[in-house]
């Protein structure tokens, strides 16, 4: 879940509107489309600037933080800095990010050497190699490789291999009728960077990568197959895993990338390995390596010259996104050292902005959602007492990060050198961290680390380790306002921490325990019961038309579907919970549960292109904003009654068509 929490700074503090009237839409009724009466005024007041395919809320506050990050940057870039500390390190990449002159100046021949690798690859043996190099610098062709927890021991770290290596992202984009004109758009953009680059015949270049590409679409997995975690667990050995795909000649691919014979790792999506070893087997040597070339060169686009920046946000913002104007540069600068030293600057970040006192503030609401949602779960009707007794002792188990990491991480052995080109010290970073992944194979998991950075305006669940994490960053209106209401908190930051938790018990979560261990703690008729219910809110979304013919995927968007229904029940209850049988009384002309459901509401306030629309409804596990309003709300009768919504009113849905999960 990409969700939120509070920061408190060191700045003068700014006065927030708790529930700002210039967001609300009044000409609209709530009862006939609640997102544009609670957000309709923000839409106007917040025009889609053309840098942006969408901005809300999330966005100004991202915005907010990339100017704080940008002043931290250039205030190193002023001072002198230790050589090998880490400001030294965020500064030169930085710097090297603002050069625009040298960029242009050296073009594509930072690149250039790989190129030659590439080409000069005779045979079959020599494509493994090079595949296993590029995987080693974080380039993913034909598949990914990486440690992680294994889902049926916590505690431990396998490696995994899983498809990898379409430029567009989804299979869809190739297999769909209806994405000619982006799947033209695609190959002219790889014609053009193989130009820039100086391949030769550009053109068949980019034929023959495409071809590859197409190819490997037909084999991978849908987006929402990639969903169910327990299909693609498939651990097998080292041993087991040469024999059952010989072409792919994974013996070479280990040796190549420093990796010992293991007893256990796990193929994820087998059928495409299949497919893929069956290719390795018969086609062209020359096309696979154009295909290689494709991945290289564009992931490559951001760290050269102008030219090919320009080539890769013509397709993939313009094209794909209706994006108009570039990011300005020093935004494209600032990522880059946010992105591979994202500790270094969070630890910068929470020492200028983030107050110890809003800690305990938020983890006293956490201790409240989780009472709630326990109160949730021993009211289910359709659930057993043992499966409810095994509910109970996982979310007691929950493990709450709030802020930033006890333990900040290590970047002492990752070198900066400004004498080597951009790209070079981009290409050398990721691969230090493909190094610190794959160094952790075979050993315990540190369960003290951090998925988000503190700068990060997110939050998360792991159900490996069975924890919600809540960086500094999302600690701040409209999600967390210290100044405010309780009842907008709850609606805000209060949800958000009920949507994380809910994430353990959602379609994907709940098949872990509350060790973070793969194991099924469900009764068969309970687990018949739930998967009843969500297929209710699967169709209730699969309704929803986005764009002409183009409908929403309730099943690729089920999990986050669940954690926002189950977000707003349990933080409303939380919320009702906290005013101890005193109600308070109105603020600014709506009760507490109609200021609880505007905050809810506010957080999705957004402008977005009818082409991000469309690019996220393939994609993106999360619905659209206005359907994680609309549509989740349908479902609440606490909703209906605070805004004395009835039947024959739009936002009315029938009680029997409605669906309470947790």
């Amino acid at each position: 879940m990409v969700s939120a929490l509070a920061v408190a700074c060191n700045e003068a503090p700014k006065t927030v509107h708790a529930i700002d009237p210039a967001n609300l839409d009044t000409s609209v009724s709530p009862a006939e489309n609640f997102y544009q009466y609670a957000t309709g005024g923000w839409q106007k007041n917040n025009p889609l600037k053309p840098e942006f395919s969408r901005f809300g809320s999330f966005d100004v506050l991202r915005e907010n933080n990339q100017k704080r990050l940008n002043d931290l940057f250039a205030g190193l870039a002023d001072e002198n800095v230790m050589p090998g500390s880490v400001e030294q390190k965020i500064s030169d990449l930085y710097r090297m990010g603002l050069d625009s002159v040298r960029l242009n100046n050296e073009g594509a021949a930072p690149v250039q050497p790989l190129i030659e690798k590439i080409q000069a690859v005779k045979d079959r043996r020599g494509l493994v190699e090079t595949i296993a190099d590029m995987h080693s610098s974080s380039d993913y062709p034909f598949f990914g490789a990486y440690v992680s927890s294994d889902l049926m021991d916590s505690n431990s770290q396998i490696l995994y291999l899983s498809q990898s290596g379409l430029g567009m992202g989804d299979r869809d984009y190739y297999l769909d009728t209806t994405n000619v004109r982006l799947k033209e758009g695609y190959r002219n953009f790889l014609a053009s960077i193989f130009g820039l680059a100086g391949i030769k015949d550009a053109e068949k270049a980019a034929d023959d990568a495409l071809a590859v590409e197409d190819i490997i679409a037909e084999a991978s997995w849908s987006s929402v197959e990639l969903r169910d975690i327990q299909r693609q667990y498939n651990p097998m050995s080292s041993e087991d895993l040469v024999r059952q795909y010989p072409d792919l000649d994974f013996s070479v691919y280990f040796r190549t990338l420093g990796l010992n014979s293991q007893d256990k790792l796990v193929v994820m999506q087998p059928s495409y390995f299949s497919a893929l070893d069956s290719v390795f087997a018969t086609a062209d040597v020359g096309q696979l390596k154009n295909y290689l070339l494709g991945q290289l060169v564009q992931g490559a686009c951001g760290a050269l010259g102008d030219d090919f920046y320009d080539a890769y946000f013509e397709f993939f913002q313009r094209q794909m996104a209706g994006v108009q104007e570039q990011k300005p540069r020093w935004k494209r600068a600032m990522e880059i050292p946010d992105n591979l030293l994202s500790e270094a600057v969070g630890k910068m970040y929470v020492a200028k902005y983030f107050s110890e006192s809003e800690k305990g503030k938020v983890m006293k609401m956490v201790e409240n959602i989780r009472q709630a949602l326990g109160e949730h779960v021993d009211s289910l009707g359709w659930m057993s007492d043992s499966t409810k007794l095994k509910a109970h002792e996982k979310l007691n188990a929950f493990v709450v990060k709030i802020g930033y990491p006890d333990k900040w991480k290590d970047y002492s052995s990752l070198i900066i050198n400004p004498s080597l080109s951009y790209y070079e010290n981009i290409r050398n970073a990721a691969r230090w961290y493909v190094a610190d992944n794959l160094s952790r194979l075979g050993k315990p998991v540190d369960r003290s680390e951090w998925h988000m950075s503190p700068q990060t305006v997110n939050a998360y669940y792991n159900p490996t380790t069975n924890e919600i994490c809540f960086p500094a960053a999302i600690l701040q209106p409209p999600f967390y306002n210290p100044e405010a209401d309780d009842a907008v908190n709850y609606g805000g930051i209060g949800v958000v921490i009920s949507h994380e938790m809910t994430h353990g018990f959602d379609d994907q979560g709940r098949n872990f325990d509350k060790d973070g261990n793969m194991v099924n703690w469900w009764t068969d008729a309970d687990a018949a019961a739930f998967k009843a219910r969500t297929a209710v809110l699967v169709e209730q979304f699969d309704e929803v038309e986005i764009l002409p013919g183009l409908h929403a995927n309730g099943a690729l968007c089920l999990g986050e579907n669940i954690a926002d229904q189950g977000g707003l029940r349990i933080a409303y209850t939380a919320m009702q919970n906290s005013f101890a049988g005193v109600h308070p009384e109105p603020v600014d002309g709506f009760t507490a549960e109609q200021r609880f459901y505007l905050s809810y509401a506010t957080l999705w306030a957004q402008n977005i292109t009818d082409e991000e629309k469309a690019r996220l409804t393939r994609l993106d596990v999360h619905s659209l904003g206005e359907n994680r309003v609309n549509v989740t709300l349908r479902n609440l009768q606490t909703f209906f009654d605070a805004f004395g919504i009835e039947e024959g009113d739009a936002m009315y849905r029938p009680e029997s068509e409605r669906v309470v999960i947790w």
